[in-house]
């Protein structure tokens, strides 16, 4: 096989749009925690913490002028939460059927109209709080399922499009997006909440969406074949690297699937990050706030560094992980294990490690971030497994993974806030020991069941072996 330059080419252009795709999908997902601050009257969420005078205050507020034009509603901390978690309701029910439906009908419109749906309904989210709460809440689950259907419907693409030896480049390249999406939109909606007003947020991250589906529908195609201005050599490069992967049957087969180990270990391994993750997305400024007495609203900069370096990390590991598997000879299984390890072992220690340092606001920053950062490792192990064990059904795998991987969005951060009633040091140590345990024990679920080569049965022949 030779391989085809990758400057211009047509898998990179998927790449770097699907990047785009997914940082406004990351967009549209996390302004919503940064405008809930100016949409709520202050006074509704003000707990005082008394018990834990720990740490000294650190910042000086400056009076800076800010707009406060934007309506203000009286929701207490519980409508909150529902509010902020309404989204993970919507994003797991069409997972699966999101997988089934790119396997049919091809990744392109679906990915497409996911994200064309979410960026309506994010338009519409200033008309709906405005309406009532339930409005917020039913805009915010359709908002999730719009963006349940994304990811599968990505991984269904790149199993026609990915070459096996550019799987961790290009895979990494299109999922960056999302955390690149974080990093951006936490500053940038603060500052627009604060110079403007807080519906700017819905209605400058809905419109770039809007436009971003004008040009994924124009330039994508679902397979290299029905591509309009791929060259004739890439073409023939991905098809022929693919030839032995992909399977022609139609029905999907789900019980020689569903009892696959391999399949099993990347659940537990993305259940374990994920409850790593969205417990850090949801509390970190409670923690910050509450036992560091630093306010991360006033520094959004600091708020996005971890997902900075966990971006530059996704990056990094994908071209690192293809180089060992084309020129140093490591195995696919090897890579994936490795770097699933680093990428969960790693994120555990440091956050254990933050839960101990006192008062030294710039070393928890700076646990945190490297243990953010360490987690990006995980894109270029469990992360892209699917494609390994079964392209032809990566996107129904990643459907059924990433439900599993929702649980802990819907229930982390609710554990997490009832273990700290008190706002002690002790209560967040303990929440960081529950994240922790479950990393340490996904990561060597993982490093034990997990595989590299194609399942039996998910190539073609697999009934005739059987009969």
């Amino acid at each position: 096989l030779v391989s085809v330059p990758a400057c211009c080419s047509a898998r990179y252009n998927l790449a770097l749009l699907a990047c785009f795709g997914f940082f406004l999908l990351y967009a549209l997902r996390v302004n919503l925690s940064v405008a809930l601050v100016d949409m709520v009257e202050p006074n509704t969420s003000l707990a005082k913490n008394v018990t834990a005078n720990v740490c000294p205050e650190h910042s000086s507020t400056i009076n800076a002028p800010r707009n406060t034009t934007g309506e203000k509603y009286s929701w207490d901390a519980d409508t909150q939460g529902w509010i902020l978690g309404s989204f993970f309701y919507g994003y797991i029910i069409t997972q699966i059927p999101g997988g089934y439906l790119a396997s049919k009908i091809g990744g392109k419109l679906l990915l497409g109209f996911g994200i064309f749906g979410t960026s309506v309904f994010t338009l519409l989210t200033p008309l709906a709080a405005n309406l009532g709460v339930g409005y917020l809440i039913a805009v915010r689950a359709l908002e999730g399922l719009g963006e349940g259907v994304t990811f599968p419907a990505m991984h269904s693409m790149w199993s026609s499009w990915a070459p096996p030896l550019e799987r961790s480049k290009l895979l990494s390249i299109s999922y960056a997006g999302a955390q690149l999406g974080t990093v951006v939109s936490l500053p940038l909606s603060g500052l627009i909440c604060y110079y403007m007003n807080w519906v700017y947020v819905f209605y400058i991250f809905g419109a770039l969406g809007v436009l971003w589906w004008f040009f994924w529908m124009c330039l994508v195609s679902d397979t290299p074949e029905t591509h309009r201005s791929i060259s004739h050599a890439e073409r023939e490069y991905i098809l022929s690297s693919l030839k032995d992967q992909l399977s022609t049957q139609k029905s999907v087969p789900w019980r020689p699937m569903l009892g696959s180990l391999p399949l099993w270990a990347i659940v537990v391994a993305h259940f374990s990050y994920n409850w790593t993750f969205y417990t850090l997305l949801t509390l970190l400024p409670t923690y910050m706030k509450e036992i560091l007495r630093f306010d991360a609203q006033e520094n959004g900069f600091l708020s996005a560094l971890p997902y900075f370096g966990c971006w530059l990390c996704i990056i990094l590991s994908g071209q690192i992980a293809d180089y060992l598997r084309e020129k140093q000879n490591f195995s696919t299984v090897c890579v994936r294990k490795c770097f699933t390890l680093i990428g969960m072992i790693g994120p555990a220690v440091f956050l254990v490690a933050a839960g101990f340092i006192g008062c030294n606001y710039a070393l928890a920053v700076a646990f945190v971030t490297i243990s953010t950062t360490l987690g990006g490792f995980c894109t270029s192990g469990y992360s892209i497994n699917h494609l390994d064990i079964a392209p032809s059904y990566a996107g129904i795998l990643l459907g059924i993974t990433n439900s599993f991987a929702t649980i802990p969005g819907m229930v982390g951060p609710v554990i997490a806030k009832n273990l700290t009633h008190n706002n002690t040091v002790g209560e967040w140590q303990m929440v960081f020991y529950i994240a922790a345990s479950i990393n340490l024990f996904g990561a060597i679920f993982f490093a034990l069941f997990a595989s590299g080569e194609v399942q039996d049965w998910a190539v073609s022949g697999y009934h005739l072996h059987r009969n």
